[in-house]
């Protein structure tokens, strides 16, 4: 893993410079973390009704773009230590989408969620549509770029109910919307089909590796 041999490289390096007797600042192997989590699914090659997506559901310690449904017309922040704990609850998640394109519909459930990285700033999942149920959201999302995602939660703790902009400290997640990013909370989410690892951490890796 890229992770343990950067690990690998940086200790190798404090123990030269220790050796040589020079000035060293420790490192904190939590800076580069990642943590990511994954249900896997057997692989079925050309199955009917199982269309990959991946995308960027929400972005952490950053107040949103605009208020998510819910939270009474404040702007909000997802902390990062919120999101980690909070990423077990993602698994087998369903996404669903709203006629229009524009808000949730939790009855319209058309995939699931079977992997989620909280990578940085941003919190990537991926997983699969149910492409022969809902044949329309293929269609829909050919337009490539223009769809975002939007999380759904329960047991939301606020930090202070008073103030403009709600820190989420505690929350678990029940599921993901899929929505024009226009009308998403966060601009900064993206949706898209395709290129998707079973199971694995390649997806959210390449997921990440593929923004610019």
């Amino acid at each position: 893993m890229e992770y343990a041999a950067e690990l690998h490289r940086r200790c190798a390096g404090v123990a030269r410079a220790g050796a040589a007797g020079s000035n060293v600042r420790s490192w904190n192997p939590n800076e580069m973390a990642m943590h990511a989590m994954a249900v896997e699914f057997p692989l079925v090659h050309g199955h009917p009704n199982r269309l990959p997506f991946e995308g960027v559901l929400t972005l952490v310690d950053v107040a949103s773009d605009k208020a998510p449904s819910g939270a009474r017309g404040h702007r909000v922040v997802l902390t990062r230590a919120a999101a980690e704990a909070a990423l077990p609850s993602l698994m087998g998640m369903a996404v669903d989408y709203k006629a229009g394109w524009d808000g949730h519909d939790a009855r319209q459930k058309c995939g699931i969620i079977t992997s989620a990285e909280l990578d940085g700033g941003q919190l990537t999942v991926a997983g699969f549509v149910f492409g022969r149920d809902f044949p329309e959201i293929e269609q829909r999302l050919g337009i490539e770029g223009s769809m975002g995602m939007s999380y759904e939660l329960a047991e939301a703790h606020v930090a202070d109910m008073r103030a403009p902009v709600w820190t989420l400290t505690r929350a678990t997640f029940t599921g993901a919307a899929i929505l024009l990013r226009e009308k998403a909370a966060y601009r900064g989410t993206s949706f898209r089909l395709g290129r998707v690892a079973v199971g694995g951490r390649n997806t959210a890796s390449r997921l990440a590796g593929s923004r610019r």
